[in-house]
């Protein structure tokens, strides 16, 4: 049978266009800003960054505190409404450092919401308890900003709403609604309902204290935050209480841009709305406020994220290493991502800016000219390098992490040649020492050869480092505009000659993110074959002989893709159903090379518009999907049934005794013979097979089931069922058998029977088969999955659980889903959990009708049988 595929429909980029989208606005956005800062001067910026009050800063670094413990305390309640008992400094360091994260890298919810995933998911939450508490945080935020958006459209004076460009009665209308919102939901909470159903969720809500509590927390956050960037303005420049208005306006605005950080759209609106205000002034005001309210805290973030690997690699023997070790573990790629990231940014804002006269000089005695002009480029196009390795961090790539090193280490050296930048040099050093610190949390491996997927960036990570290098083109334009442009500067070589160098190296970094972006789009989309070939059946062969799970015997079978490791070590077999990239199990083979498979499935499924499936995947390697962005579904339970002193003596098996004695007087006989000999009776199995299809009126099914394939069924030991009837000793019945390696389990694939024969040939196989497995030293049988089992029944229970256990208990018309689980039950097996890792949402029923026609091999076997 060869399993059809579908070329997936051509659809709008959405995301490549709400990408582009967000770039536009950064352009739009500097350019006005390049505009309304003509006349200012970089030195009167510095001079006045330089002189900033204390008492400002103090007062800045206090607001911060402030602001950053209610954001803190958004986490803690989320969990009173949860009812999980998170200890509160951990759910507050776990707060501090995904809002860090969220605010510098944009798109908080997503961000924010991963590292809070990776910390609260190895303390215990679920996805689904993460998904609905990052819920309850954006609730809590959303709800001051709306009040207090509300309320500045509504008392800010016309004057300022024209310089935004905002018809004064549209602002009060718009300012009156938003007003409204926050107390309406306040007695929504008060007379509603206790849980909210969003599709497939049931999401817990907030007693009315709570609700006030989180709307009081949200003002304070707002209002602290504010606070920040008012305390660095020149005194008496703006009333307080009218600037706050005016930052919740602006911050706004920089969200709904996705610019990452808001960066430019912020300070554009701020000018606007502050003419009173000198633009240098302000510009100070906004870098010194980015420096403490966002990079002072992704600072700290980094240290407590290197901490906690410190502590763990220290001593694993103790308590609390031993506690804080997971968490580290899947911390370290994300936390070495950002800190890589803004490495590279770092090196690109140096190269845009002119470089201190004194250190040149200084550096002009033991550095030639020539080791400056090529450290200047390097820099750039290291800065560069990072922030696209960074995106290869995330997937745990260890190669990305120690070229990663590598650059920044080469990012630091050149800091010093080109302008004795310590600074610079000691943070490019403190990045490597994140990421050699966190290493063993890089378990990807790959070859030298993965970079040329390196071309593959989404859209988010092109946002991101399209948004650093938009901003560090206008940076330097804006620190040399008052160089009047000349093609004599491309060729201008000496020590002061630093808007040249800007110029030479802005262009080599341009140059290069058009090449890779060209490259990549003219990178032909191949799919691998339907099928696989020959040479990968014959190394999935070895492969599966390695591995103690029995289920990886389906990579044989043939009607699957197969993805194999360039060292051979790991295979994941996948198969494409419309949209749906179907993966059957995990991966098989080394751990870490099946990760990199199971990433690699994602990446190819993301480039052709589908989505990546993992069906009947174990509860062992969930982190792994979760680390995808995929939600894991429950599908059923496993029915596993332990062979060490199995025997049919004792009550508990008496009717399956009676069973097989009532066989073998009917003239049944049990043998197992090898791959061999099985090959000599495959005649008599397949007229065994086709009056088995006859009698059900059915047909052979696929993908996650074997059939009968004289190819596939010469891989493995047969087990036969004969009955003697005078001289004839005719094959009435079998079984191919899966034996794992190590004997550690045993379990029968496809089966067939005459059912012409003797009733209870099934029930004489199974129990021969185990009793044979038990003789030969195997721990388990596997019975297969018994579909719906499982299920939780609780009212508050994922929608999924609740409808599959109504199916369950009802759905005897579609299938006998209580009397399988019941004829499985009476072997005393053990259960374990069978789950389907996909897309959530409004993905899922196409995902499970992709699934379904897969294994039934197109539409007609989903409705037929």
């Amino acid at each position: 049978m060869t399993t059809s595929t579908t070329t997936p429909p051509r659809t709008l980029p959405w995301r490549w266009i709400a990408s582009a989208g967000s770039l536009a606005v950064l352009v739009f956005a500097l350019w006005w800003l390049h505009r309304a800062l003509a006349g200012t001067p970089l030195r009167e910026v510095l001079h006045s960054l330089a002189h900033l009050p204390m008492q400002a800063l103090a007062i800045a670094l206090a607001g911060t505190a402030l602001s950053y413990a209610a954001l803190a305390a958004y986490d803690v309640l989320a969990l009173r409404v949860l009812q999980r008992p998170i200890p509160w400094p951990r759910a507050a360091l776990t707060a501090f450092m995904a809002t860090a994260v969220g605010h510098n890298v944009g798109l908080s919810l997503l961000s924010g919401g991963t590292v809070r995933l990776r910390l609260y998911g190895a303390w215990g939450l679920g996805a689904g308890e993460v998904a609905t508490l990052s819920g309850l945080v954006a609730v809590s935020f959303g709800l001051g900003v709306t009040l207090c958006a509300g309320a500045a459209l509504l008392l800010e004076p016309a004057a300022t709403l024209a310089a935004l460009h905002v018809p004064p009665a549209v602002g009060r209308a718009v300012g009156a609604v938003l007003v409204a919102l926050p107390l309406l939901y306040l007695v929504w909470l008060a007379h509603g309902p206790r849980t909210l159903a969003v599709r497939h969720w049931q999401l817990p809500l907030p007693s009315l204290p709570q609700g006030a509590l989180q709307l009081l927390l949200s003002l304070i956050e707002l209002a602290a935050a504010s606070l920040v960037l008012w305390a660095l303005l020149p005194d008496g420049a703006v009333p307080w209480a009218s600037f706050l208005g005016l930052y919740v306006l602006a911050m706004v605005l920089g969200i709904v841009s996705h610019v990452p950080a808001g960066l430019g759209v912020f300070e554009a609106v701020l000018i606007a709305g502050l003419p009173q205000v000198p633009p240098h002034a302000l510009l100070a005001a906004s870098l010194a406020y980015r420096a403490i309210y966002y990079l002072l805290p992704l600072a700290l973030a980094a240290l407590l994220g290197l901490g906690m690997v410190l502590r763990t690699q220290a001593d694993r023997t103790r308590r609390w290493f031993a506690l804080t070790q997971p968490v580290a573990a899947w911390l370290a790629p994300w936390l070495g991502a950002t800190v890589v990231f803004a490495a590279g940014a770092v090196l690109l804002f140096s190269g845009s800016l002119p470089a201190d006269g004194a250190r040149l000089h200084a550096l002009r005695a033991v550095v030639p000219l020539a080791a400056v002009e090529v450290s200047h480029l390097a820099g750039s196009l290291i800065g560069l390098a990072l922030l696209i390795l960074s995106q290869a961090l995330l997937q745990r790539v260890d190669a990305a992490r120690r070229l990663a090193l590598g650059l920044l280490l080469a990012g630091a050296l050149v800091s010093l040649l080109k302008g004795l930048d310590v600074t610079e040099a000691a943070f490019a050093l403190g990045a490597a020492a994140v990421l050699y610190a966190g290493r063993a949390g890089f378990r990807r491996q790959a070859s030298w050869r993965w970079g040329r997927n390196l071309g593959s960036l989404g859209p988010q990570a092109w946002l991101g480092v399209g948004a650093v290098v938009i901003a560090a083109i206008w940076l330097g334009l804006f620190s040399y505009r008052h160089v009047e442009y000349a093609n004599e500067l491309w060729w201008q070589f000496t020590l002061r000659a630093d808007a040249p160098r800007y110029l030479r190296a802005s262009l080599l970094v341009a140059v290069a993110c058009v090449a890779l972006m060209v490259w990549q789009a003219v990178q032909p989309r191949r799919a691998p074959p339907d099928q696989a070939t020959p040479g990968q059946i014959a190394v999935a062969a070895r492969l599966v002989g390695t591995t103690g799970r029995t289920d990886a015997a389906l990579a044989l079978l043939g009607d699957k893709r197969l993805l194999i490791d360039e060292r051979e070590q790991a295979l994941l077999m996948y198969q494409v159903q419309a949209r749906s990239w179907i993966a059957m199990g995990d991966p098989v083979g080394d751990e870490a090379a099946g990760d990199a498979l199971a990433w690699r499935l994602r990446e190819m499924a993301d480039r052709h518009g589908g989505r990546a499936v993992f069906y009947q995947v174990e509860a062992s390697r969930l982190p792994l999907y979760l680390d995808m962005g995929l939600t894991a579904i429950k599908l059923g339970e496993e029915a596993l049934v332990p062979l060490a002193g199995f025997t049919l003596d004792g009550p508990r098996r008496a009717t399956l005794r009676q069973a097989v004695r009532r066989a073998e007087r009917e003239g049944l006989s049990f043998e197992v013979v090898t791959a061999d000999e099985a090959r000599s009776h495959m005649g008599a199995l397949r007229a065994v097979s086709e009056r088995w299809l006859q009698g059900k009126a059915t047909r052979e099914k696929g993908f996650s089931l074997g059939r009968f394939d004289e190819a596939y069924l010469s891989h493995f030991p047969c087990a036969l069922v004969r009955r003697q009837v005078g001289a004839d000793n005719a094959i009435v019945g079998f079984a191919n058998l899966w034996t794992g390696n190590g004997h550690d389990e045993l379990s029968i694939d496809l089966m067939r029977h005459d059912p012409q024969a003797v009733p209870g040939v099934m029930d004489y196989l199974f129990a021969q088969t185990m009793l044979w497995g038990a003789a030969q030293g195997y721990r388990h049988f596997s019975l297969g999955m018994a579909p719906l089992s499982g299920l939780e029944t609780h009212p508050l229970a994922p929608l999924w659980h609740r409808l599959g256990t109504t199916l369950f208990r009802n759905g005897e018309h579609f299938y006998n889903f209580q009397g399988l689980r019941a004829y499985k039950q009476k072997f005393d097996p053990e259960w374990k959990p069978r789950y389907l890792a996909c897309p959530g949402g409004l993905a899922l029923p196409g995902v499970l009708l992709d699934v379904a026609s897969l294994i039934g091999g197109g539409w007609r076997g989903v409705v037929a049988r």
